[in-house]
């Protein structure tokens, strides 16, 4: 039973080693231990402390029967070899077994702590995404706002263009207005000018014939 105490120490021991550094050999044993944690694996791990501490109580009550069995042979309270003998046999029965409850209870304390700060990195890791799509959030509506008002703007100054358009239309159809009204006035002007023109034609050719009489 010793060699085995040792052995189940000597494993918890190394368990507690590989829990306290990050390597792969760590996954490994947390996997197993997850594994260990459901189904029927605490009951049976309860089972298995339960019957150490049972095991553990009754070494310490014998070790306390052997030392007042001593105390009432000899005066002076020596014990015998052979109670000297089983009293340290159980006093090493005793310390492993108190080792290998301390010791599962170091590794089970380990492996709950080590799950809690993967679950706080994780709940970390997804507040952090998650402040990072809000901050997107709040980048977004801060561009669609600035869209909004270069939408705005460019709007205003489309108005005003088309204002301007319209005014300057108005200008142009006023000019082909005039244009057109100077137009006529000309072909007027030429009218009357060619009407001038054959009066005058018709009033030299009369001084013509009036001339003509006279020198006759």
């Amino acid at each position: 039973m010793i060699q085995l105490l040792f052995l189940v120490v000597f494993m918890e021991a190394a368990m507690i080693v590989v829990l306290l550094f990050k390597t792969p050999l760590r996954k490994l044993v947390i996997m197993g231990l997850d594994r260990l944690k459901r189904g029927r694996g605490p009951l049976m791990v309860k089972s298995i402390a339960g019957t150490i501490f049972v095991v553990l109580f009754s070494t310490v009550y014998t070790m306390l029967q052997i030392q007042k069995r001593g105390i009432e042979d000899a005066a002076g309270g020596s014990l015998n070899p052979t109670d000297q003998v089983l009293m340290a046999k159980h006093l090493l029965e005793s310390t492993l077994m108190g080792a290998v409850l301390f010791l599962a209870l170091m590794v089970d304390r380990l492996h709950h702590y080590i799950r809690e700060l993967r679950l706080r990195r994780k709940g970390m890791e997804a507040a952090k995404k998650q402040a990072r799509a809000e901050e997107a959030k709040v980048l977004n509506s801060e561009e669609n706002k600035a869209i909004e008002e270069e939408a705005a703007r460019l709007r205003k100054e489309v108005h005003q263009l088309e204002s301007e358009l319209r005014s300057k239309t108005e200008d142009v159809d006023v000019a082909e207005a005039n244009v057109s009204a100077l137009r006529k006035q000309s072909e007027g002007f030429l009218l009357e000018y060619g009407r001038l023109l054959e009066e005058n034609q018709e009033l030299r050719s009369q001084l013509q014939s009036v001339n003509g009489r006279l020198s006759r």
